[in-house]
């Protein structure tokens, strides 16, 4: 089976005309380390070789939906790393700089901030006693969602939700500690469409969900509610046929990307770039 099952390019023209979402993404390799990172997973170890090939798949997907895509190389001493997102949360014109809830990873921002600060200008940080993990945050044309979990603290979310007011946007605070076996919020949730979700059965967020049209992952496949809209395109893991059809009887264009190596690590779609 191909790594990447759909590759649609386009060109700056193209990508203009149709509104440009995200124009870049920060990733970063998997280091050979990579399986002795966290997980709950039960899936057994990852296969490295098999994770740095969907890696570059994953890689080529992104420049497929028109970004320019930034490859740090991997870093031994975090095998965690590759998941990127937990890192920061970007936009356009200003990020936050994130700080993780695992102590292991505590040493993966000194050197993403070093990176960002050569592309933004308006940076802030969540500072202790505060946690925020970047796959807490879910953001669609300025209007965002932060979980609190096991990772994003109390006050992580709070300053982070007065960071983003600070900004003019909107930021809503929603506790998932009690969904058994979520460890984002972006685990089980992702804006794909104006009006239109992904979320998997367990979460229900009925307040920021108002007004909102939900498509639910069919049976066994609640991985694939880790899906991200791209441009034109949504990314989404594969080997999940209902929710891959759910989202093209919505007119919506799906590349499926391979994920096993990932999903072994508690990692998804979402987790492998920053994009802005």
């Amino acid at each position: 089976m191909a790594l990447v099952n759909e590759r649609v390019v386009l060109c700056p023209s193209a990508v203009v005309a149709m509104g440009m979402l995200f124009s870049h993404a920060i990733v970063r390799t998997p280091s050979l380390s990579f399986a002795e990172g966290i997980t709950t997973a039960n899936l057994g170890k990852p296969d490295v070789g098999r994770a740095l090939e969907q890696h570059a798949a994953y890689v080529e997907a992104l420049r497929g939906c028109g970004l320019e895509v930034m490859s740090l190389p991997a870093d031994e001493d975090f095998p965690d790393s590759t998941f990127v997102e937990d890192t920061a949360v970007l936009t356009a014109k200003w990020g936050v700089i994130a700080r993780p809830g695992a102590s292991s990873r505590m040493g993966e921002i000194l050197p993403m901030r070093k990176v960002l600060e050569t592309r933004f200008t308006d940076l802030t940080a969540i500072e202790a006693p505060g946690t925020l993990d970047g796959g807490d945050v879910c953001e669609w044309e300025g209007e965002f969602w932060v979980g609190l979990s096991g990772r994003t603290n109390e006050e992580g979310a709070a300053q982070f939700k007065r960071i983003v007011e600070a900004h003019g946007a909107t930021c809503q605070i929603i506790d998932i500690q009690k969904v058994p076996g979520l460890l984002h919020l972006k685990t089980a949730v992702a804006r794909v469409a104006p009006g239109l979700m992904v979320a998997s059965g367990p979460v229900r967020l009925d307040a920021a969900l108002s007004g909102l049209e939900v498509v639910e992952p069919g049976e066994g496949e609640s991985y694939a509610a880790n899906c991200v809209r791209v441009n034109d395109r949504v990314l989404v893991a594969a080997g999940h046929p209902n929710l891959t059809n759910a989202l093209k009887n919505k007119g919506l264009t799906v590349v499926e990307v391979e994920m096993s190596e990932f999903q072994k690590m508690d990692g998804g779609l979402s987790c492998l770039s920053l994009r802005y």
